[in-house]
């Protein structure tokens, strides 16, 4: 007799620390448990709702800063803020409508999800932008070699968005979409027999619902 799948639905996007903080230990559920996890690619709050930011209280970002250093402490994950960062900021704390390196990061998950290696590429390469092990990951053959590693060409990828690109706009349109249908609008958010858990400090609570639902080992 085959073992049950469950599947959840993933949104997740390059410029949230949480994202990142979260994906390792996704891998090891996926790895771990008869889970299927579909990545749902967002861009950021920045790119998407540029005026959160405007209207955010002065204290977050210290705050976020601290949070996310002493989050990657308990885990033992490396994490310092990218260089560069994927949402290129102003001065001024305003985000530009050109953004060099966001929208094609999100549009290549989109391709690696359409793969069949959504989460494998997500766990590489936010690796190399948030882990601290790289200083210009935008250089080099960083991007390439991560994407290898996930088990895909990154010339491929690229190709295939660039023969249609309005297929992987749409894609992340709906992705955002749907992540409002499930009740939320940050990242990441996990989402299982329409049920949402916002963050990095939801995955316990989401592998309880999970195992409640019959989730197996492998």
């Amino acid at each position: 007799m085959s073992q049950a799948t469950h599947s959840i639905d993933l949104f997740w996007s390059f410029r949230s620390p949480y994202s990142y903080l979260a994906t390792g230990r996704l891998v090891e559920f996926e790895r771990r448990y008869a889970l299927d996890i579909r990545v749902r690619p967002v861009l950021p709050i920045a790119v998407r709702t540029p005026e959160f930011f405007k209207r955010v209280n002065p204290l977050f970002g210290s705050y976020l800063v601290r949070d996310i250093r002493r989050l990657g402490e308990f885990h033992g994950i490396p994490i310092r803020w990218p260089r560069p960062d994927p949402v290129v900021m102003n001065r001024d704390g305003s985000y530009p409508t050109d953004q060099p390196y966001i929208h094609r990061l999100t549009r290549l998950s989109v391709a690696a999800a359409e793969h069949g290696a959504g989460l494998a590429f997500l766990d590489e390469v936010s690796k190399i932008i948030w882990d601290g092990s790289v200083d210009g990951w935008t250089e080099g053959a960083h991007l390439a070699k991560a994407t290898g590693r996930a088990g895909l060409d990154l010339a491929q990828l690229d190709a295939e968005i660039e023969k249609d690109p309005q297929h992987f706009i749409d894609a992340i349109s709906l992705n955002q979409g749907a992540l409002e249908t499930a009740g939320h609008w940050g990242v990441p958010t996990m989402v299982f027999d329409g049920e949402a858990f916002f963050g990095q400090d939801r995955l316990d609570v989401l592998l309880w619902r999970l195992k409640h639902a019959g989730l197996q080992q492998r």
